[in-house]
């Protein structure tokens, strides 16, 4: 499975921004879909996470109400869309895809591929 995101850039405090990632070549399953993100400085952590159906979705506190997961599996993309965004938002966003629907998504740990990031940064 090869990932590609794509869709960051500058954004303005309060403003909103869309990510997006495709599965370039799909080798196994892709079960969970997750986003993750990586500031200076700091570790990866979690953002957000999907299920193949789209019915189990999963968000870090602090985006909580904030962003939205969402899926195409048509499409084979999986996008986030991120709302009030606040200069902590800031970070590089990774996505990946696992291929087994055992463990927490909420964990780095499950997942089986990554894509290569796509920069957001907040100006405040």
């Amino acid at each position: 499975v090869q990932l590609q995101a794509s869709g960051g850039g500058l954004v303005q405090a309060g403003g909103s921004l869309v990510i997006s990632c495709a599965v370039t070549r799909r080798t196994d399953s892709t079960y969970y879909m997750g986003w993750f993100r990586q500031a200076p400085g700091k570790e990866r952590e979690f953002v957000a996470a999907i299920g193949w159906s789209g019915s189990y979705r999963y968000f870090a506190d602090s985006v909580r109400g904030r962003f939205t997961i969402s899926r195409d599996n048509a499409e084979n993309t999986v996008y986030l869309q991120m709302d009030s965004l606040k200069s902590e938002d800031t970070a590089v966003y990774y996505c990946a895809s696992s291929v087994s629907s055992w463990g927490d998504p909420r964990s780095g740990t499950i997942y089986d591929h990554w894509g290569q990031g796509t920069q957001v940064t907040v100006s405040s």
